[in-house]
């Protein structure tokens, strides 16, 4: 499942006010530490941060659908080595065992249920 990409509402709305001081003339002088420039500058650099990680993100997801593929095909892999060594050694052997199989002498026979549903009425 991929996962969601971000978006910005700060981002919009400052690339909104940004287009809005700029179509004012003269441009406003609000001191030093807030210029045009430099509020053009943050929106700048969030708007790389925010592709910056957008690109992760899907390379993330690119990374992640290779795992899942590479891990069915092992588990295929596990479920053909533990068939092989069944075929090969056979069922109850101590080997088929050794590579994760339950041995056949050791699986717990099926019980037969009772008639009736299996739990006895209630006694009075």
């Amino acid at each position: 499942m991929a996962r969601l990409r971000r978006t910005s509402s700060v981002l919009e709305t400052a690339r909104q006010r940004l287009a809005g001081l700029k179509s004012i003339t003269p441009a406003p002088d609000f001191g030093a530490a807030l210029t045009v420039a430099g509020f053009e500058a943050a929106i700048t650099d969030v708007n790389g941060e925010l592709s910056s990680y957008n690109q992760n993100t899907a390379a993330l997801d690119d990374q992640q659908n290779r795992l899942e593929t590479k891990e069915a095909t092992l588990n295929d892999l596990n479920k053909r080595m533990l068939s092989a060594a069944e075929a090969h050694f056979g069922p109850d052997s101590s080997e088929y065992e050794a590579v994760g199989g339950t041995r056949l002498s050791e699986r717990k026979r099926p019980t037969p249920k009772a008639p009736g549903g299996g739990t006895p009425p209630p006694t009075p």
